[in-house]
């Protein structure tokens, strides 16, 4: 049976690795250029577009647009809903507040 302190360091522990996994998956997402232009843009148009939206930025092919929305998707940065045949992306802002927070370390005095 576990202590009462165990059990906060066990449960601190799983807190921070999901954390730290958070921001691993947000920073990876947005080392690319394209996957963060989508964001900007999406951020400049209101906070939403559709999939077919997200394809005329750009002059690659559907299956690379896709790919870039799903590791958008995937870190939390975007979700969809689906409008008939149309999927309509919405940005997540609360998300991007990791990359906010995670900066903020360096605005604090080392010890």
């Amino acid at each position: 049976m576990l202590t009462t302190n165990q059990a906060v360091r066990m449960t601190a522990t799983r807190h921070s690795k999901e954390r730290m996994d958070a921001y691993e998956a947000v920073f990876s997402a947005l080392a690319h250029p394209v996957r963060r232009r989508i964001l900007v843009t999406l951020n400049f148009e209101g906070g939403s577009m559709t999939a077919g939206e997200i394809a005329e930025m750009f002059e690659q092919a559907w299956p690379t647009t896709t790919r870039h929305i799903q590791v958008l998707e995937s870190a939390g940065l975007l979700h969809h809903e689906r409008d008939g045949r149309n999927r309509i992306y919405h940005l997540d802002r609360r998300r991007l507040e990791l990359v906010r927070d995670w900066l903020a370390w360096f605005s604090k005095k080392p010890y």
